[in-house]
């Protein structure tokens, strides 16, 4: 049974990547089965034992994975080779990025957009977490600067890879939270007005803030999936009132 959905022009490039699925994993009702979240009030044991299931089909090692405390902000975390897992578990950030071989650096998410990047170039690579308190924060943006400002990168190199989350015609949000979203898609149309509120597109909102910073349309692909539609298929924390479980997206950083 499949685990993770990828992004074929990410692994044609060599890296080493998955979105998770909530299906082939250990975990009972309500997290079944694929449950990712550690503070759910899942088992642990079963936790651990499906994320060494989702590490083996994703080629990366459970050791060296790294994770932040996610708080729908715009703060980048860059892994470095002597940091520690616990360490940067620790902070508060919404995205990673890291240049170190072999390190994997990853986002959980139930309805929030996960997007991985990758630099085919030099090889380094950022996971970040965009729901819509993220992405109108262009978290996004600031994920791409720090490869940029900091590893070397060039916007125009960059592969991006948007995962599954909720979709335009399951979001409906306020009047305030649409126009929150629409002030940062740079004149881009990702909110449509419908009765009885407004919905926002998500994934138009993250191509126009990578478009903003220089990253190619066509360098930008979509694994596709509604989280809030397919509850077979994901997790949803809108969907199931915050009681289900937790995706992870992750990347593995190469030469």
């Amino acid at each position: 049974m499949s685990v993770a959905l990828t992004a074929p022009r990410l692994s044609r490039h060599g890296f080493a990547h998955g979105f998770s699925l909530r299906t082939g994993g250990a975990s009972e009702a309500p997290f079944e089965s694929l449950n990712l979240g550690r503070t759910m009030g899942d088992d642990p044991t079963r936790v651990a034992e499906n994320l060494a299931t989702f590490c083996e089909a994703v080629g990366c090692a459970p050791d060296r994975l790294f994770e932040v405390s996610q708080v729908h902000g715009r703060t980048v975390v860059d892994v470095k080779e002597t940091d520690a897992v616990a360490d940067v578990r620790a902070i508060e950030a919404d995205a990673l990025v890291t240049a170190v071989e072999g390190a994997a650096v990853g986002v959980r998410t139930a309805d929030c957009l996960p997007l991985l990047l990758a630099d085919p170039r030099t090889g380094a690579v950022a996971a970040v977490h965009a729901g819509w308190r993220g992405a109108a924060a262009r978290v996004v943006e600031e994920a791409v600067e720090r490869l940029v400002g900091v590893h070397g990168s060039r916007a125009e190199d960059l592969l991006a890879a948007i995962g599954p989350h909720i979709r335009l015609d399951a979001f409906e949000v306020s009047e305030d939270v649409a126009a929150r979203i629409a002030e940062s898609a740079h004149g881009a149309r990702v909110v449509e007005p419908r009765e009885p509120r407004p919905h926002a597109d998500l994934a138009a909102t993250v191509r126009a803030q990578l478009a903003h910073v220089g990253v190619r349309a066509d360098r930008v692909e979509d694994v596709g999936g509604c989280t809030h539609a397919e509850p077979t298929r994901f997790f949803s924390h809108r969907r199931d009132d915050g009681r289900t479980g937790r995706h992870l997206s992750v990347i593995v950083a190469r030469r």
